[in-house]
């Protein structure tokens, strides 16, 4: 099979992409500096600097002193004022909505809390497209450009094509969303991805961590998994679907996803609560800190469970740490025990068990740092983009 060599616009954007990355790594870097650490030419780094700045995707410090005489260099770092990620979560029970920019700082956010299971997706999608607009009118208002936009949903999510094949605990089947969230917005560049996978980024972006597993359990259970800095999704896009792992094959209660005994039935949040004898989480905390008995079985059954169910996954992917997120982060202190008991019973080699850095809106930020990642790797395009308006 013949390879045709790389056109110039093909070099000029991963020249682009080469830059930034350097820039991103090094803040404060110069020209000159960028040059030798890439190996480009001057002239070449200049021009990609040049049209970087333009697109105001990099800013150009005061500049730096100098020992010597000659010009003195000015100092390279991303834009303030660059493009942002929009990023929207669909909850069961919430949506939540934030703006980031290049450098992953949050400069907008927003969660509405109602119930999406009773509503049809359309009711749901229009709500999200008002908190998309909401969210670029903060881009306006500060001057920034929103770069692109990501919606996490809980879900199986197309690789491919980004269409929602089935998502059982909103009752949504076949839903097009990034095409319905366009035509309710007039944005284009949606992205649609699963919630644990773009939590399971946001975790990876703020704790450096290169290989994990991190499960979140709310009403449904999933789990986003980083492998060597990067997110594995599978063939499909389908990996991770803890929660429809068989636990209780004979016997187990009928999962939403048509399955008995699935691990959702059995440690979700509301199994969980159910077998806890309460109604919500913040009434198991309680009760789980004066040591309640009926509480404390119930997050100690659910953990043992978990932890089985994790080990498995574990045992198949290799990886050394679990990350606890959702209502498990909540009830980390006496989850961890019951699950690490599990695991240690069922892995060879120890595995860390760890809380989230992130409250509930890890799959927002996910997902609007998915639309950065975007832009990161490919700039080139964003600035010619930029240039044709």
């Amino acid at each position: 099979m013949s390879v045709e060599p790389a056109g110039q616009h093909t070099v000029r954007r991963l020249n682009a992409a080469l830059v930034l990355g350097e820039i991103a790594a090094t803040p404060g870097v110069s020209r000159a500096a960028l040059a030798a650490r890439t190996g480009l030419a001057k002239a070449t780094v200049s021009t990609v600097v040049d049209r970087l700045v333009a697109a105001r995707i990099v800013a150009e410090g005061e500049p730096m002193r100098r020992a010597g005489p000659g010009r003195r260099a000015s100092g390279l770092a991303l834009s303030p004022l660059g493009p942002h990620g929009l990023g929207v979560e669909i909850g069961v029970d919430y949506l939540a909505c934030q703006l980031v920019d290049l450098a992953g700082a949050v400069r907008f956010q927003r969660i509405t809390a109602g119930d999406n299971r009773n509503r049809k997706p359309s009711v749901v999608l229009t709500a999200v497209a008002r908190l998309i607009k909401a969210a670029t009118r903060a881009a306006a208002d500060a001057g920034v450009r929103v770069g692109g936009i990501g919606v996490a949903v809980p879900g199986l999510v197309e690789q491919d094509t980004g269409l929602l094949r089935v998502a059982p605990n909103l009752g949504w089947q076949e839903v097009d969303i990034a095409r319905e969230v366009a035509e309710r917005t007039g944005l284009e560049r949606v992205e649609v991805g699963n919630e644990a996978d773009l939590a399971a980024v946001a975790e990876w972006r703020r704790t450096g961590l290169a290989d994990f597993v991190r499960v979140s359990g709310e009403i449904g259970i999933g789990a986003g998994i980083v492998l060597d800095n990067a997110l594995f999704r599978g063939v499909r896009g389908f990996a991770g679907e803890l929660g429809h792992v068989s636990v209780v094959p004979v016997g187990g209660d009928r999962c939403r996803c048509g399955a008995d005994g699935c691990l959702e039935t059995v440690a979700g949040q509301e199994a969980i609560l159910r077998a806890a004898g309460v109604a919500s989480i913040e009434d198991l905390t309680t009760r789980l800190s004066t040591s309640d008995g009926p509480a404390v079985a119930a997050v100690a059954g659910a953990g043992r469970v978990l932890g089985t169910a994790l080990a498995g996954l574990i045992n198949v992917m290799d990886v050394p740490a679990v990350v606890l997120g959702g209502t498990y982060a909540v009830l980390e202190p006496w989850l961890r025990e019951p699950v690490l008991a599990a695991l240690g019973e069922r892995v060879a080699e120890p595995v860390e068990v760890l809380r989230s850095a992130w409250d509930t809106d890890a799959a927002a930020h996910g997902a609007a740092t998915a639309a950065v990642q975007a832009i990161m790797a490919d700039p080139d395009a964003f600035a010619e983009r930029v240039a044709d308006q």
